[in-house]
């Protein structure tokens, strides 16, 4: 293992050399490694429905095929239908269809099991030739991933490419106990709490002082440190508590049948053995009549410049709204500098530690006396429900984010907003196939217009059929009409839904 560290550490070296000659040319020979694995805790992965489809979300990379001198290889679980890689493809401003069919390497495990796909690659000594024979030899070459763990590293070292990720021995610096220390030496607000816990007393002790402390508290919210989109997280209520002298014991009374476990099929014991192996926090419940959880995504590039790439107000929902359904873009303008520039100040200290890549930051928000008050909550240090649809955003329109201002701006000047989602489903969806999907889009007029720069784009098409879910990101010329665009699209696929 020492020995790939190193191997690991001098491709990610090579990698500086790579992006300051070869990134900003578009003209250069290069070629992307999309492995968009969701390497993960085996009993979350267990749990998403349509896990595999969700390595579709990062089809939107093949929009790099607009250099014409780019190749990309993209490595699923089980085949991608030709019509949904069709329907990618379409978009490609200045490039035709079959040029960029040309550049464009395919490859499956051919294993639909809940395994993280990087594990399958690396099962596959024979795939794994096959991606490395399929970069060009006079091309530079890089990993992108969804998460960077130990499987991505030894990944990375079989194919002799770096990963534009964070090294996987810095992964602790997003869990949700390193995260409050990283807030704390940033002078950055987090709720009240305590980290580093591992016991069952642990979380006792915590609840009480946080009782103690502020006698008016309401709830508080207990989070194991490797918690995926609320799954690890569970929601204690004080009422009806006791006076101080006697609260110790009632919490320690109360606390298996009051503790709500977001996952749905968890429980108190099992959360509680997840959380001993894990360790996690416990932290106040921040309550506000006007209350949002918006959302910054930044990036070190690998010669250390760091971009706010943009900010999101996410969309919860589940139990005490732990659980991310979706996102606007961008977060509300009275505080998206703000929340940007409180981003800016993570990423340098992440960066101090060597941090690489994309990574958000979660906050609560709370608006008191007419002023916003942030609360910093969680690192997410790897790519997240809000990287897919910024990305689709900017290679449909060649625009950037302005954090100063808060706003998106395409090529040509023009603001653009989006709602997405990864989160649309129905039972009536069920056996709609990625071809009936397309279809109904064309025919109801929501495939997104390049012309107007408006429209609807839809990922994890192929669990549709099976699991009724869908994604779409609806972009709009105001936030208005990205609303427009998806309410149309839910009411459309209502009704053909239904329809026999």
């Amino acid at each position: 293992m020492d020995e790939e560290r190193r191997e690991f550490r001098r491709l990610q070296k090579n990698f500086e050399v790579q992006f300051e000659r070869y990134f900003p040319d578009k003209m250069a020979p290069k070629t992307v490694i999309v492995v968009p694995s969701l390497t993960l805790d085996p009993d979350t992965l267990k749990k998403i429905e349509g896990i595999n489809f969700y390595e579709e979300r990062m089809l939107c990379m093949l929009m790099l095929l607009r250099m014409p001198h780019t190749n990309v290889i993209y490595v699923t679980s089980m085949p991608i239908d030709p019509i949904i890689v069709d329907y990618y493809l379409h978009l490609l401003p200045g490039i035709t269809s079959y040029h960029a069919r040309q550049r464009l390497t395919l490859l499956s495990c051919f294993d639909g099991s809940s395994k993280s796909l990087t594990k399958k690659i690396l099962e596959r000594p024979r795939l794994v030739k096959r991606i490395r024979a399929s970069i060009p030899f006079d091309h530079v070459a890089h990993l992108a991933c969804f998460n960077v763990t130990e499987a991505e590293r030894s990944l990375a070292v079989a194919l002799q490419v770096p990963v534009y990720g964070c090294d996987p021995d810095l992964v602790h610096l997003g869990n949700k106990s390193n995260g409050r220390k990283i807030f704390y030496a940033c002078g950055i607000a987090t709720p009240p709490g305590f980290e580093d816990l591992s016991t069952e007393e642990d979380i006792i002790m915590a609840l009480l002082h946080l009782k103690v402390e502020n006698p008016s508290l309401k709830k508080a919210v207990v989070k194991i440190n490797e918690g995926f989109s609320g799954e690890g997280n569970a929601i204690f209520s004080y009422a009806g508590a006791p006076p101080a002298s006697c609260l110790e014991t009632w919490i320690k009374n109360e606390l298996p049948k009051r503790l709500q476990v977001v996952a749905a099929d968890a429980n108190y014991l099992s959360f509680l053995g997840k959380f001993k192996t894990e360790r996690g926090v416990v932290e106040a419940f921040i309550e506000g009549g006007i209350k949002c959880s918006p959302s910054v995504q930044c990036r070190v590039n690998p010669l250390g410049k760091i971009d706010i790439i943009s900010t999101h107000d996410q969309m919860m929902g589940g139990e005490g709204s732990q659980v991310y359904l979706g996102a606007s873009f961008p977060a509300n303008a009275e505080y998206s500098a703000a929340i940007g520039e409180m981003g800016r100040r993570i990423a340098e200290e992440l960066k101090n530690y060597g941090a690489l890549g994309r990574f958000a930051i979660d906050f609560i928000s709370v608006k008191e006396a007419g002023q916003w008050k942030h609360y910093a909550i969680e690192i997410n240090l790897r790519k997240g429900g809000t990287t897919h649809p910024y990305l689709m955003l900017q290679f449909l329109t060649c625009g950037t984010y302005d954090a100063a201002k808060g706003m998106y701006f395409t090529g040509n000047g023009q603001p653009r907003y989006y709602l997405c989602s990864d989160n649309l489903q129905s039972d009536s969806y069920k056996g709609l196939t990625p071809h009936d999907m397309i279809e109904i889009a064309m025919c109801n007029e929501l495939l997104y217009d390049g012309s107007s720069q408006e429209g609807v784009m839809f990922h994890l098409i192929s669990a549709l059929s099976q699991y009724g879910k869908l994604g779409i990101v609806s972009i709009g010329s105001s936030p208005e009409r990205a609303a427009f665009f998806y309410k149309k699209t839910v009411d459309v696929l209502a009704k053909e839904g239904n329809s026999e």
